[in-house]
């Protein structure tokens, strides 16, 4: 019981899929499959939403298929509670909507949750944490964006660590057990920092493909 505390105490590392090499995505995912990564981030883009498209359910069916880590699935669409069936059938652990997205929220929420999945809530960068102050308590989750969703590589929003610590400050306050994921621009320096805010999930996409031993950043990220 002891060890399982302390291992529910370690920050989350959860790759981001977008941000990998889609012509070796098998390799790719066995290489997350094989290092202490937690989770297998992806994000679902519509083009509407965000100015981006990824990828969608016929590629999560397949990485499903592969992937040993949890499905951590980020929806960048503008109508996510359409699809929440055809999300859990896709093999999702975790299906996070955008509180921009979603006008009944607790509804998505709970029906998400029927739906056997994790619930998450993800606040674009101009949208205030305090928006939360009636839902936080009844999601799995909070993802803070500290870039524009849409694309990967692009730099860390510093206000950001503001609405971590305002974001931890409601939870502690509500006694919820709600974690807090930040993705947008995430290195070790940025990620230290979130985590000292007191985030609990690093997204990471650029700072662990983009280099020579993508296994060995994901242990780095692990032990910040």
């Amino acid at each position: 019981m002891h060890n399982l505390i302390l291992e529910d105490m370690t920050h989350k590392i959860a790759p981001s899929l977008l941000s990998a090499d889609f012509g070796n995505l098998q390799a790719t995912i066995e290489m997350v499959n094989q290092s202490e990564a937690d989770w297998l981030h992806l994000d679902i883009m519509d083009g509407v939403f965000v100015p981006n498209i990824s990828f969608g359910f016929p590629v999560m069916k397949y990485i499903k298929k592969i992937s040993t880590k949890p499905l951590d699935v980020h929806l960048m669409i503008t109508d996510p509670t359409k699809f929440i069936y055809e999300i859990k059938e896709s093999g999702a652990y975790m299906m996070n909507v955008h509180y921009e997205t979603c006008v009944h929220l607790h509804r998505t929420i709970e029906q998400i949750k029927q739906n056997g999945m994790k619930a998450g809530v993800t606040l674009n960068p101009h949208t205030p944490v305090s928006l939360l102050e009636d839902i936080v308590q009844d999601v799995d989750m909070v993802l803070i964006m500290s870039v524009n969703p849409g694309f990967g590589g692009q730099k860390f929003i510093e206000h950001s660590i503001e609405k971590i610590k305002a974001l931890k400050e409601m939870i502690l306050r509500k006694n919820a057990h709600t974690l807090i994921e930040v993705d947008g621009g995430i290195n070790l320096n940025t990620g230290k920092r979130v985590l000292e805010a007191g985030a609990d999930i690093l997204v990471a996409g650029n700072a662990i493909f983009n280099t020579e031993n993508p296994t060995q950043i994901i242990s780095e990220f692990k032990a910040l």
